[in-house]
Parts: structure tokens; sequence; C-alpha cells
């Protein structure tokens, strides 16, 4: 590319708060691995200024962004086109400025979900028995998408608000079935996968609090929190023999397609960008 500027390109992600984003280290990581000429920054964006700023952003020369909290669902309703799996989800992580201007809003969580199992246990399938989940929030739909569009056939989902639980399982159809959440111990039996997407465990918050004396060693425990690397959750699943895998995984892989989408570059995940990553923990 030398240094034409009219191939400069730049993206980056917006919310509010938004200075915690460990995004710019690994967009700017890949920017300079392909050689590629530009830049991933932070936009602190107030709610209220969403719009105006997503409207803003083809003016900008912006080739697109990423969305983090609290605008992953009101973005959705700004954008020109919206991807299938987005509307499945219900929330946009990924804006795509197209060449003519437009805003396509597009969700790669779930595939960020699904390739940081897969990259674990490239064998697992998700059809080969039930898949405990916890949550009912943005995450949770991201994951139950995905697992959904991967093969799973059962899908019991726990929430803290048993109504969010009904609701989200009445969404998604047949594979997902709510059940109360006094019932998470017992629900583990003879699980394939149990993945936790509420924040109990993250830093600051107290433990998840959940019995694994049920759960077959051979299952799969994955947690979509990665400060701490390693929540008590994972620990304890661990020393039990199951197979552990942690949000970092999720975080790197949801970034794949979002830096292909703008630089037309579909980076892997290094040694070298874990390790930068680790280090800003």
């Amino acid at each position: 590319m030398g240094s034409d500027r009219s191939q400069y390109k730049l993206a980056g992600v917006m919310g509010w708060p938004v200075a915690h984003s460990r995004s710019p280290v690994i967009h700017n990581h890949w920017i300079a691995e392909h050689q590629l000429v530009g830049a991933y920054v932070l936009l602190p964006v107030q709610a209220q200024r969403l719009q105006q700023a997503l409207r803003a952003l083809p003016a900008l020369g912006f080739a697109g962004c990423n969305l983090t909290i609290p605008h992953k669902v009101e973005a959705m309703q700004w954008v020109d086109h919206l991807h299938p799996m987005a509307k499945r989800i219900g929330a946009i992580n990924t804006i795509v400025v197209e060449p003519d201007g437009s805003l396509t809003g597009k969700n790669t969580d779930g595939f960020g979900y699904m390739q940081s199992l897969l990259d674990v246990r490239p064998d697992w399938q998700a059809k080969a028995g039930p898949i405990v989940v916890l949550g009912a929030g943005g995450a949770a739909r991201a994951v139950i998408a995905s697992l959904i569009e991967y093969g799973a056939t059962e899908i019991r989902l726990l929430n803290r608000t048993f109504s969010k639980a009904q609701e989200l399982s009445q969404e998604f159809g047949i594979p997902v079935q709510a059940y109360p959440w006094e019932s998470r111990d017992d629900a583990l039996a003879n699980a394939n996968l149990l993945v936790n997407t509420t924040n109990q465990g993250m830093h600051g918050e107290p433990a998840l609090d959940i019995a694994l004396n049920a759960l077959p060693s051979t299952a799969l425990v994955s947690d979509i929190i990665y400060v701490p690397i390693e929540t008590p959750l994972l620990a304890a699943a661990k020393v039990r023999g199951n197979t552990t895998i942690n949000g970092l995984g999720m975080l790197l892989n949801q970034a794949r397609p979002a830096f292909e989408s703008w630089f037309g570059v579909r980076p892997e995940i290094t040694p070298t960008l874990l390790a930068k990553v680790q280090a800003t923990f």
C-alpha cells in the first residue's frame, strides 16, 4: 500500500464508557502485523449522541466500528442493513460502512464464542448432548443463536429472573427450555457444555453460586468473562477434570471477522497477540 493516504482506513470502538476496551490493542496489533495503513481508535459516545455519531462514520472516512455497552441494541435502528444473524441475536457489535456510504450491522459475538470452543476442542459437537446456559442477557442471546446454528438440540436456560429465561426460550423456540434458577445444580446432569454468560465471577463481583457435582467430567465448561482469566467457576471445573475455556478466546475471535470486513484480511490469533492482550490485565 505504501504511503498512499487514500488507502488510510479508520475503525474504532464506540461505547460509553469505552476507555477499558481491549479492542484497540487487538486491532492495532493486526494493522501493524499486516502492514496496513490505518488506525483503530476509541470512540467515547454517549447514548443520546449515538445516531449522530453513526451517521458521521462515512463522512469521517471510517471503514466501520465496533459497538459496546450501552449501544449494541439501540444502534440496530440506525443502520441501513441488518445481517440475519444480528437480527436473530437482537444486537449488533460491528458496523461496516459500505462503498455507497450505507451502514450494515453485524454481530460477530456468536462466531467468536463458537470459535473459542473449537480452538480448544476442534472435535466438539453441539448436538452431542444437553447444553446449560446461565444468564439471559445480550451475551446469552449471541451464545444461544450460535449454538443453535451449530446444531444444538437441547439448551437448558437458567437465569436469576425466571421470566427473562422464559421470554428467551419462547423467542428461540424448540431447542431452548427455561428452568428456574433454583434447579441450576440438577440441570447439569448429562450436560455436554456449561456456559456462564452472567457477570458472576467477574473481577469485583461475587463468585457464581453453583455446585458442579452432577456435571459429567467430559463436559466443556466455558465462561465468557476474561477478567480474571480464570474465574472461580473455571478453577472449580478444572479441579474436577473438565476442559475449561475462558472468555479471552471469544473476545479475540469476535474481532477477526470484524477486522476482515474493514481491512480485507482475516487475521489470526498468535501467541504474541495473546501475550499483548494479557499484559493489559
